[in-house]
């Protein structure tokens, strides 16, 4: 996928890797980059600044996603590229009540699944397009709150499942894993979990560069940070031993 020329959509556009995501489509040449948030304002001035087109979206509704890839191609022309990158995050485990897991299981996963819904026939269709789902190292290895980290697996399987159902009928995958990156979800996790995270923090600019040489190359894992492929081969090799190392971090970012 060379995003030169396309359509590009990107939802949770309006901040962070979206923002970052946008500034960078702009620059390597898409015909249109359609910048999607549920906080309009935010969606908007990042359109501004790079020339594109802003539709506010909920994605956490379904009619809304498909409100925004109608609107997009009815306007713009096909999609090219989908940037499902909007996320959220709930601080806690099991205790958290049903409404917390729903609503990151909505946004986190369904979000995904309805778009794909609604553009894997079309992409079919004519020939081909590419999806880029932006989870989380937490969906390759694990995070300090549960509804995130369990949600994160599911956005990475369901973007293997894409991947393998499709890819040999001319559907690109992409799943987009970094660890810490500077944006207002890290910022809002507190001085312990950030301090936790220093050593591997990139900037949004910098995931974003990434991003575009992974698609470029055609890679189904974009790895802003080379050592999760690290993290990935220990917990594969010995998943005891993998787990025993997690809990010391795991608590120090409790506050334990």
């Amino acid at each position: 996928m060379n995003v030169a020329g396309q359509v590009v959509v990107i939802t949770g556009g309006g901040s962070g890797i979206g923002a970052a995501l946008a500034r960078r489509c702009a620059l390597e040449g898409a015909a249109r980059v359609v910048v999607s948030d549920r906080h309009a304002a935010a969606a908007e001035a990042v359109a501004r600044e790079i020339g594109g087109l802003a539709i506010a979206a909920d994605v956490a509704d379904e009619a809304q996603t498909r409100a925004l890839i109608d609107e997009t191609e009815h306007r713009c022309g096909p999609i090219g590229l989908f940037c499902a990158n909007a996320g959220v995050t709930a601080r806690g485990g099991v205790e958290l009540p049903d409404a917390d897991w729903q609503r990151l299981w909505q946004i986190n996963v369904m979000a995904h699944v309805h778009a794909a819904r609604m553009l894997v026939p079309r992409m079919l269709a004519r020939g081909g397009g590419h999806l880029l789902f932006t989870a989380s190292a937490a969906g390759l290895l694990s995070q300090f709150d549960a509804p995130y980290a369990v949600t994160k697996h599911a956005a990475v399987a369901h973007a293997e499942w894409l991947s393998i159902t499709y890819g040999n009928q001319g559907l690109g995958v992409s799943c987009l894993c970094p660890l810490g990156v500077d944006t207002p979800m890290l910022q809002a996790e507190g001085d312990v979990r950030r301090a936790l995270m220093s050593d591997c923090l990139l900037s949004a600019d910098a995931v974003a560069q990434v991003v575009m040489q992974g698609l470029a190359a055609g890679d189904f894992l974009i790895l802003p940070h080379p050592q999760v492929r690290e993290f990935m081969r220990r917990r594969g090799q010995d998943h005891d031993r993998w787990l025993q190392a997690m809990r010391p971090f795991h608590a120090q970012a409790h506050g334990g």
